[in-house]
């Protein structure tokens, strides 16, 4: 990325602010990658043992099978699911607070004894899973954003700072320059009004 400016003083100012900007904000950008780096590390590790849970859940639904074609998988249902919204170094993340299910009335006396265990098995998969895709979104929602803080810090660090500290250092020269230029042909100019002071005499 070039830097545009000019090569005067009003330039100068305005590029060392600009640098001044990024060089404070670059520490704070560091502390919120990492923090956001942790949390994914964290959320992974979550999305791991729901996955295995899920899993566990699903083999002993799958040993019942033979079962499974008698009960009315209608019966349990998702009534609600409350929700709230935390922020996560600066991200904002939807948080699970509680699943309700519901479980519609069935006859007792025409329904085998074990679908209450059923009705249970159903119910924690069902947790389970919804549990499991909340903290998927999570997951998506931290690493979109720790990759976004990752190529700020990279830009801040990589381009933008050399990059100012650089379009500085030619501001410098420059100035430098055309000030050794000018005290030169100051010098020049009293050299030759001396000499013609001198002949005039």
């Amino acid at each position: 990325m070039a830097i545009k400016f000019q090569y005067n003083k009003t330039s100068l100012q305005l590029l060392e602010k600009q640098l001044k900007v990024r060089v404070r904000t670059l520490p704070i950008i560091k502390n919120k990658e990492s923090a956001l780096r942790m949390e994914v590390k964290k959320c992974k590790a979550e999305a791991n043992e729901l996955e295995k849970k899920l899993e566990e859940s699903i083999q002993a639904y799958e040993s019942m099978f033979a079962l499974w074609a008698e009960f009315d998988p209608s019966i349990v249902g998702v009534k609600d699911v409350s929700l709230s919204v935390r922020k996560i170094a600066g991200v904002r993340v939807p948080m699970l607070q509680n699943v309700e299910l519901e479980v519609k009335p069935f006859s007792l006396f025409n329904a085998p004894k074990w679908y209450y265990d059923g009705i249970a098995l159903l119910q924690g998969l069902a947790k389970t899973a919804i549990e499991r895709e909340f903290v998927l979104a999570k997951l998506g929602l931290l690493e979109y954003a720790r990759k976004k803080t990752t190529q700020k810090v990279n830009l801040f660090e990589k381009v933008q700072i050399p990059g100012y500290q650089d379009a500085l250092r030619k501001i410098k020269r420059f100035m430098e320059d055309e000030e050794n230029l000018s005290k030169s042909s100051q010098k020049i100019l009293k050299t030759i009004q001396e000499k013609r002071k001198e002949a005039a005499v």
